[in-house]
This record gives structure tokens, sequence and C-alpha cells, in this order.
């Protein structure tokens, strides 16, 4: 790894040591998207990915790659050598990492669920769907980059479309494996869960271990071949936008989360579980709260707050959003001391004590990296916020920060493509 102290400014706290981690010349190098389960649980060795932009990979490309990095040292090792590895996944104990090879094609093809010792070692395959798994007519493919792993290493669940290439707004909904028994079953569809970003709960519960976070993208319009041809709706359109919902994995209980959907407030689609906590935490856009952003050259341009909300699951009673019966809120970034809320992507440790986000993009480069000491859930204010430093990435969809903790809270990463191509970067002292 290469130490950058050139990326500290003034404001940076002292004793803080930024480096990056890849510094491959022809292909961009990231991080795993901001909320996979992506760590040992002692902190000490992560997954990363090399051919990658921020959010995923190409199917098709043989230089992708899944790699272990050690977090003492930086040294970076091949864990994939297969042509589509996605959606990956540690077991909570450490002891595996789950992938799928995406061979599939629209209803047709294969996806297979393979796992290797999270250290290293040879690939065994678990599941091969090439045939509709059951709950579905379809065959899996537009398979999503990526996957979510129930708490007692049990079940593995991503996303995929299960069109037949000939119907209009056909179904995107919920795969869900049983290591266990080796199999496959589809456990919700629906046109508008193109973007499901399951995530299981961190609980140890036995129940609640059961538990999903998703989301909806209502409006979303996809062509029979699985192409999304208008997206999420949102207020330019008249419409309320995503909603955040939580599902048991067997397809039952549906509940809400109390985000979005009144044309005033308006879910980004970044969202996670508060830890282990059944409390959860979202990014907002709030067309009610105008702001005027100010960029180091002095230009000013009117925009939006964009703020951090918490929220609790709430039985279902529609699309409603922040109308859900019975549903507790919290502005989490309403003691923020460095300006207006624009807050965009986040993570935090998994005892949900420690908090990470990159705050208010600037084009052409610059988005900070902010931290905080959460309080109380659904009441206290956040205390030590603290400024990092400025990623000085360029900000577009494949160059996003997409900032993280370890699971100890003690070390964070992020991606920029400050060198001129992207690159993966941590940063120790926080």
């Amino acid at each position: 790894m290469i130490p950058r102290p050139d990326l500290l400014d003034a404001r940076s706290p002292k004793g803080v040591e930024v480096f990056q981690l890849t510094n491959e010349k022809t292909v961009p190098s990231t991080h795993v998207y901001m909320e996979a389960q992506i760590f040992s649980p002692d902190s000490k060795h992560f997954i990363l990915h090399r051919s990658s932009h921020a959010h995923g990979s190409e199917k098709s490309d043989p230089e992708h790659r899944y790699m272990l990095c050690e977090v003492a040292t930086g040294k970076i090792t091949p864990l994939t050598d297969e042509v589509g590895p996605t959606t990956p996944s540690v077991s909570p104990d450490g002891k595996w990492f789950y992938y799928l090879v995406n061979q599939t094609e629209v209803n047709a093809g294969k996806l297979t669920l393979r796992r290797r010792p999270f250290m290293g070692g040879p690939a065994e395959t678990i599941v091969v769907v090439d045939k509709p798994p059951t709950g579905t007519l379809c065959r899996p493919s537009h398979v999503y980059p990526l996957s979510t792993i129930s708490s007692d290493g049990k079940r593995f669940v991503t996303a995929c479309y299960f069109g037949d290439g000939r119907r209009n707004y056909a179904p995107w909904g919920l795969l869900k494996f049983d290591i266990e028994r080796a199999t496959a079953e589809v456990i919700l569809e629906g046109q508008s869960f193109c973007n499901l970003h399951p995530q299981y709960s961190r609980s140890l519960d036995p129940e609640r271990s059961h538990d999903l976070l998703i989301q909806d993208n209502h409006d979303n319009v996809t062509a029979p071949d699985g192409t999304i041809t208008k997206g999420c709706g949102s207020w330019g359109d008249g419409s309320p936008g995503a909603d955040i919902h939580v599902i048991r994995d067997d397809g039952t209980d549906f509940r809400n989360l109390p985000w979005g959907r009144n044309m005033k407030e308006a879910c980004q689609g970044h969202q996670c579980w508060r830890g282990r906590s059944d409390v959860a935490i979202s990014t907002v856009g709030r067309a009610d709260k105008p702001v005027e952003v100010t960029h180091p050259s002095g230009d000013k341009w009117a925009a939006h707050e964009e703020q951090i909300v918490e929220g609790n699951v709430v039985p279902y009673a529609g699309h409603v959003g922040v109308a859900s019966p019975g549903a507790q809120r919290h502005e989490v970034s309403r003691n923020f001391p460095g300006g207006p809320s624009r807050f965009f992507h986040f993570a935090t440790d998994i005892a949900g004590e420690r908090f990470i986000v990159d705050y208010n993009p600037l084009q052409p480069r610059g988005c900070q990296l902010w931290m905080a000491e959460l309080g109380k859930p659904l009441s206290d204010a956040p205390a030590r916020w603290t400024y990092l430093l400025d990623t000085r990435t360029a900000f577009y969809k494949s160059a996003h920060p997409h900032p993280f903790l370890s699971p100890d809270g003690k070390t964070a990463f992020f991606n920029s493509d400050e060198s001129g191509i992207m690159q993966a970067y941590m940063i120790r002292g926080v």
C-alpha cells in the first residue's frame, strides 16, 4: 500500500493516516459497495475487486477478480479466477467467501453459487440454477451485483430479473439460496423491484435474522430484455419515488419504514441497518428544504437538503412512507456543524455506534468524508462530528466514494479517481 499524506489537509485530525491500497495502471480497482458484508469479524481482512467501477463489474470481463486485502499490511491476494464472479459475501464466522458465477442470459444460461475458504483455497459449488427456480416461471438474469448473508450463515440472497424476453413489465425479485439444503427459490417478485439492495438484519436473534431490508423503485419500466427504460419515479415526473420495506425471507410479513412518498421527501436509495439493531438509516432528499451551495470557486447554485434519517420498522399500511402509522423518525444530521445537510453514501460499524458519510459532492472534483459517534437510537443527536478529508473524486456514478467502516469502526475505506483512474483507499486512526 502507498502512504498518501497529501490527501489530508489542515482540517484533518492529527494522527490520521491515508493509504492507497491499489495501483492498477490499466483497469480500475474499487471497494465493494458499502453495504456489502465483505469483512472478517475480527476486522483484519476484507474483500475488494479489480477491473470494476464503483457499482460492480461486467459479467464477461476476464480481468475482473475479487481480492483479499489484509488491513495491517495492505497485502492483496487474488481470491477468484473464474469469469463472471459477482455478489460477494463473507460468512459471519469469517470462514467462507460466497459469490455467484454469472453465466446467464435472459431466461437462459446458468447461475452458480460457489464458496471458497475466506483466506484462500479451492472453490466448491453449492447450487447451480439452470432452470426456473421454485417460485417463478423464468430463469434468473441481470444478476444484481450485491448479495447478503443471514447472521447465522445459513441463507444467501441476491436479486435478479425473471423475464422471458417477450413480456413487458416482467418481474424482478429476490432469489434466496438455502446453503445447507443446496436449494434456490424466489421469495418476492414485482416489476418495481429492479434495485432491491437486499440487506439481511445483522441481529443474532433467531427470528430477526430472517428479516431483509429491501427497496421498491416505484414507476420503474423494464423492456422485455431486462433493460430499464425508465428509472424510479421522482419529483420531476410527479411521482413520490421509492420507498423502503422489510420482508421475512420466506416472502411473508411485508413491512414499512417511514421515509419518502409524500412529494416533499424522497428516498435516495441508500439505506442500511444500524449495526445489529432493528433501527435502519436512510438518506433522503428534501424538496421543501432549499439550500444554496457554494463551490470553492465562489460560484453558487440552488439545491436542497439531503438528510440522514433513522426510522423503525412498522406494519405495512400501503406505500405511504413518512405517513406509516406508528413509525418513529429521527434526523441524524440535525446537528451537523459543517454546513447544510448534503449527505449521500454512508455506513456504520457493527455496533451501530460509529458512522461515516460522504458530504456535499462538488463538480468537477470534491467530496468530503465525515465521521460521527451515534447517540441513542431514534432520539439522540450524534456526538463528535469529525471532518476526515476530501476524496477529490469526480463523483460521477462510476467514481462514487462509497465510504464504509471495518466492523470494529477503527478503519475507514473509500474510492476515488483522484489519480486519474479509480483506486481503493484506507484511512487509519479514525
